[in-house]
């Protein structure tokens, strides 16, 4: 196998409440020939292989499982532009300069992301604003200094001292940053809508496939699959999450496993404008709200993959994020309607890793996501997709390997 499989995900998300639509897909029964193949039909999958619709390219997607049925179903899906590294800080690792770009980027990731999901007329997504809390990483003169690094870049922000976030938010915290413009989305409606789109436009879905082995070469690729089918392309992208190639220099990365809550329906004890919610702090909780009034709270992160010591602490970091959802935010309706754990990957820097595989020609691959998943999926499709068609994207040097 040339990714290291993983157990993703435990326990039932709240996006596991309703019947998934259908993605049209099949068997691999027979050798292929085709332009790009996409390994992966999650959120970042579904991204690269829309990205490619227009380029008149042929794109298969192959998925070991099946159409979001991985990491991507288990999001939280807080859409949002912040980078989990403050600006502050990510400019004392890679420069003033660099950091104002990322973080820019993600703005305009953000923006595209909504522009396409609603010309898809994607339901369950909601503009939000996001409030970021002080805590062990900034406290309130270090948000102060974050605003103004911000303002600075060109991002709209807005300080808030204590007594303005309790009497606006009902929140009893040092003080908080409120931005603008993030967004609030059902990860797997997302993901399926998106892979519908590229088959519209004859991308071809095979599941479940397990390729095993990659031969690259400067004139073509060929992935041999389980079954011992042969698919032969010029382009070959791992879009497979926190599963990683072990053909991929992993350093600077990690797996970080995380859990989550979903609260009954409780409509009217929200708070007031159900803006997302997080602390700098390290671990994080973070919060949002869905379309039918749950509160959704997740956090209490682990540096630590190992899928059976992550799914037995499942009750107890079920019991954790209930407390400190009901200590944040007194007056919400706590109990648990939904939970589950899964993994999800680190970098140094907040930043992902995107780019040509060293020592493969031809071969693009993502890592590194961390709490920017479907963010960092969009700048992937669009580095990728631009490499492929013999662009160069603007902001490719940000991410390569």
């Amino acid at each position: 196998m040339v990714t290291q499989p993983k157990d993703l995900r435990t326990g039932r998300s709240v996006w596991e409440q309703q019947r998934a639509p259908p993605v049209p897909h099949r068997l691999l029964k027979r050798n292929l020939e085709t332009d790009v193949l996409v390994i992966g039909a999650g959120i970042t999958g579904a991204m690269v292989a829309d990205a490619l619709r227009d380029s008149g390219l042929q794109v298969v997607v192959v998925d070991r499982r099946g159409p979001a049925k991985g990491s991507s179903t288990a999001s939280t899906a807080l859409v949002q532009y912040e980078i989990d590294m403050p600006l502050t800080k990510l400019a004392r690792k890679i420069g003033q300069r660099k950091a104002e770009r990322a973080w820019r980027r993600s703005r305009l990731a953000v923006d595209a992301i909504a522009g396409r999901l609603r010309e898809l007329d994607v339901a369950d997504i909601a503009e939000r604003n996001s409030l970021y809390l002080a805590g062990d990483v900034l406290d309130r003169d270090g948000l102060m200094r974050e605003h103004k690094a911000r303002r600075a870049a060109g991002l709209a922000s807005r300080f808030l001292e204590a007594k303005e976030l309790r009497t606006r938010f009902r929140i009893r915290r040092s003080a908080a940053i409120l931005s603008y413009g993030n967004m609030a989305i059902d990860p797997r409606k997302a993901t399926i809508a998106l892979l519908n789109a590229a088959a519209s436009e004859n991308a071809l879905i095979f599941c479940p496939v397990d390729i095993v082995d990659i031969d690259a070469k400067p004139r073509g690729i060929t992935a041999t699959a389980a079954n011992g089918r042969r698919i032969h392309c010029r382009h070959l992208v791992f879009a497979t999450g926190y599963e990683l190639p072990k053909c991929v220099p992993a350093k600077g990365h990690q797996i970080v496993s995380t859990w989550a809550i979903a609260t009954l329906p409780q409509k009217r004890r929200l708070w007031p404008e159900q803006c997302m919610i997080w602390e700098s702090s390290d671990p994080y909780l973070y919060l949002r709200t869905t379309q039918d009034g749950r509160i959704i709270c997740g956090g209490e992160d682990e540096e630590f993959s190992d899928e059976a010591a992550r799914d037995a602490l499942l009750p107890r970091k079920t019991a954790a994020l209930k407390r400190k959802l009901g200590k944040l935010l007194r007056g919400a309706d706590t109990t648990v309607d939904f939970a589950w754990t899964g993994s999800f990957g680190t970098s140094n820097t907040g930043l992902p890793t995107i780019g040509q595989i060293p020592r493969m020609p031809n071969c693009w691959a993502a890592l590194g996501y961390g709490g920017n998943g479907t963010t960092y999926s969009r700048i992937a499709a669009d580095v990728i997709s631009s490499a492929v068609g013999g662009r160069t994207d603007a902001d490719a040097d940000l991410y390569h390997f």
